[in-house]
């Protein structure tokens, strides 16, 4: 195929998805469930409009679109996944096949309605961190299970990891001299984040009675390093003892954390260095929650609010 050489007709099979497809799989090795939602998001721009080459279509083409898909009361965030798909796929077309523009940069797409995360009281975190003793475990579960989810639920709080990073720490990246712990997120970045005396104590319980020394710093009863997996459903488990909602996860610890911290006067910046964020817009989000709880707690407390 001549590079430049775009199709006008539209093929029953259209040779120029496919290639992208399969520059997504083998080249850029995305995910299945990727690959899966960008196929469904061609075709089905396919099926709305057939009858116009991929180099013939313009801005208004995309935008006549959109507003079908809002009119027939698609999700707003279905809406940006199926015009991500299609942003992508011409900027391939752009890059391998010559195309000359890519009609989607000039379409606007609706902003998502921000969701404020999910943040546990002070009270419910105390709760939930001291569910794994409390709980009756099997008697088949080695007795060091209960320090150990609770030197990881001490360790969540205490430091707002993720719930990947936390799963790959090595028994090394914990520093108690200097009360830290070394972190590998997002983009392999290396950080280096303080731990709290509580969370530093509970690992410490939980390496002796688990006789951990070296390698993983969690693991489970076949002594192979913790799934995450495996950590959300001991939260869940936990999280109905404490008679605390279902629907938080590992990541709302880090939301509560976070929370945390700045309703105790922590500025944005630290808090930003704490989490890992590239961006200090990721960050900001926790201060409408701190200024949320401030309307709250105003509210119900001042006389004449």
């Amino acid at each position: 195929m001549v590079r430049g050489e775009i199709q006008t007709r539209v093929p029953a099979k259209d040779r120029f998805t496919e290639q992208f497809l399969e520059h997504l799989e083998v080249e850029r090795n995305v995910s299945r469930l990727t690959l899966r939602n960008y196929r469904q998001a061609l075709r089905e721009f396919r099926e709305a409009v057939p009858e116009r080459a991929w180099r013939e279509l313009r801005a208004d083409d995309f935008r006549r679109y959109l507003f079908e898909r809002m009119k027939a009361g698609l999700a707003k965030p279905t809406i940006r996944l199926h015009f991500a798909a299609l942003r992508t796929f011409y900027r391939y077309l752009v890059e391998r096949h010559g195309l000359k523009d890519n009609p989607l940069k000039q379409v606007q797409l609706p902003k998502l309605d921000k969701k404020l995360p999910v943040v546990l009281t002070a009270k419910q975190i105390g709760t939930l961190l001291a569910a794994p003793i409390a709980m009756v475990k099997s008697d088949k579960a080695p007795k060091w299970m209960p320090q150990r989810d609770a030197a990881i639920l001490e360790l969540f709080y205490s430091s707002g990891l993720r719930l990947s990073e936390l799963a790959s720490l090595e028994v090394r990246d914990v520093d108690t001299f200097s009360e830290s712990v070394r972190v590998l997120g997002k983009g392999r970045k290396e950080r280096i984040v303080p731990v709290g005396s509580l969370a530093l104590e509970a690992i410490q319980k939980y390496r002796q009675a688990a006789g951990v020394h070296a390698g993983p710093l969690f693991i489970n009863k076949s002594r192979r390093r913790l799934s995450t997996r495996s950590v959300w459903l001991s939260l869940k488990r936990y999280l109905a003892f404490a008679e605390i909602p279902q629907n938080i996860s590992p990541h709302k610890l880090r939301h509560s954390f976070a929370t945390h911290l700045l309703d105790a006067g922590a500025d944005l910046r630290s808090v930003q260095t704490l989490l890992g964020h590239a961006s200090l817009s990721t960050t900001q989000i926790y201060t409408h929650v701190s200024v949320e709880r401030l309307k709250k707690a105003y509210a119900a407390a001042h006389p004449r609010a």
